[in-house]
C-alpha cells in the first residue's frame, strides 16, 4: 500500500487506515470475534494506521485493539487514540492532571508504555486557543507518555487554529465527497505547515457506499438512528450533517461516476486520497470483507478531471445549500 508521512509525527503510514469507532459502540453490536477478524483483515491488507478513542464503548475499542496487539504484535503499526469526551465538555476539564489520568487509562487499555498519537477529541472551541492546554500536551511528550499529539475538529476555524500550533502533529476532520469545504483553506494550510491530515467519516456514515435507500433502517443503538438531528453529539458526525434524503439524491448522481471494477465506497475513498495534503483516510469496517475492500481502494488510479468536476457540481447543487457553510 502507498505510504505517506503523517505530518509532524514523522511516521510513514499506509494511506488507507482503519477507524475503530464501530468496534466500541454506536454502530450496532460488533462482538469480540468479529472485531478481531476486522483488525486482522485490515492489517493483512496493508493497513498500518488504526484510529480509536477512549470514549468508544467507554474503552472497549481500545481494549480490543490492545488484545490484538498482544496476540499479533504491533510492529509497524501506528495506533492513534483520542481523549476528552468522557467528561463534561467544559474547557476547565482540559488540565495536565486530567491528561495524565486519561492517557494512563488509554495506555493500560492498549497495553503500551507510550501512545503513538493522542488527539484532543473535538473539544470545546476555546480549548484550541488555550496555551496551557498545549503546554500540558508538550509535558506529556516530555514525560514519554505520548510520542506526539494532534486534534480532532468539527469546524474549519478550529482546524486552522490548531494548525498554527507548533506542536500539533496532525488534524483529524470530516472530509468526503459530501464535505468539500476543507479543500479551500484547511488542507493547503496543513500542507504548508507540515501538519498531517487524517480524514474521518469518509463514506458519510455509509451513505457513500451506495447501499442505502429510503427503506434502510438502522439498529436503535446505531447513531444513524438516534443522532440524525444532533441529539447525542454534533450532527456533522452522522451522514456528515447532510439530511438523509438529500444525501441519497447526491449518491444517485455520484454512483454512475464509479470507475469500472470498483465499488462506490472505493471510489469515495480514492477521491479523498487524490486531495493534496491528505495523509491517511480512516474508514470503519464491521466485517473482514469490508476492511479488505476498503484497503483495496488504494490500488485505484487517480480519478479523472471530468469525474472531479462532476463531484464538485453535485456538491454545489445539492449539498452546499444544506450545510450552509456550517462546518
Amino acid at each position: 500500500m502507498e505510504e505517506r508521512i503523517l505530518g509532524r509525527t514523522g511516521k510513514q503510514v499506509g494511506v488507507i487506515g482503519l477507524g475503530a469507532w464501530q468496534l466500541g459502540a454506536d454502530w450496532g453490536q460488533v462482538d469480540e470475534q468479529e472485531a478481531q477478524a476486522v483488525l486482522t483483515a485490515a492489517v493483512e491488507a496493508g493497513v498500518t494506521f488504526i484510529d480509536t478513542a477512549d470514549v468508544y464503548g467507554d474503552g472497549r475499542s481500545e481494549q480490543l485493539i490492545g488484545r490484538f496487539l498482544k496476540s499479533h504484535g504491533g510492529s509497524g503499526l501506528t495506533i492513534a487514540t483520542k481523549m476528552g469526551r468522557r467528561v463534561p465538555q467544559d474547557p476547565a476539564e482540559y488540565t495536565l492532571e486530567h491528561f495524565r489520568a486519561w492517557t494512563d487509562r488509554s495506555r493500560a487499555n492498549l497495553g503500551v508504555d507510550r501512545l503513538d498519537l493522542v488527539q484532543l477529541h473535538c473539544p470545546p472551541t476555546p480549548v484550541y486557543s488555550n496555551d496551557a492546554v498545549f503546554d500540558a500536551l508538550d509535558t506529556l511528550v516530555a514525560e514519554d507518555r505520548i510520542a506526539a499529539y494532534g486534534v480532532s475538529v468539527e469546524t474549519r476555524a478550529e482546524a486552522l487554529t490548531a494548525i498554527a500550533r507548533p506542536g500539533v502533529a496532525s488534524v483529524q476532520l470530516i472530509l468526503n465527497m459530501l464535505r468539500l469545504a476543507p479543500l479551500e483553506q484547511v488542507l493547503p494550510a496543513a500542507q504548508e505547515a507540515g501538519v498531517g491530515i487524517i480524514a474521518r467519516v469518509p463514506l458519510a456514515s455509509g451513505l457513500l457506499s451506495g447501499r442505502y435507500d429510503e427503506h434502510t433502517t438502522f439498529a436503535p443503538d446505531d447513531h444513524r438512528t438516534y443522532n440524525r438531528h444532533g441529539e447525542a453529539f454534533d450532527v456533522g458526525e452522522t451522514f456528515s450533517g447532510v439530511p438523509y434524503n438529500i444525501g441519497l439524491q447526491a449518491v444517485r448522481r455520484l454512483a454512475p461516476l464509479t470507475p469500472e471494477g470498483a465499488t462506490m465506497a472505493q471510489f469515495a475513498l480514492r477521491w479523498i486520497l487524490d486531495q493534496p495534503g491528505v495523509s491517511v483516510v480512516i474508514p470503519g469496517a464491521r466485517s473482514a470483507t469490508q476492511a479488505q475492500s476498503n484497503a483495496a481502494a488504494a490500488t485505484l488510479p487517480p480519478l479523472t478531471n471530468p469525474a472531479l468536476t462532476a463531484i464538485r457540481d453535485v456538491y454545489e447543487e445539492l449539498i452546499a445549500p444544506e450545510l450552509a457553510n456550517r462546518w
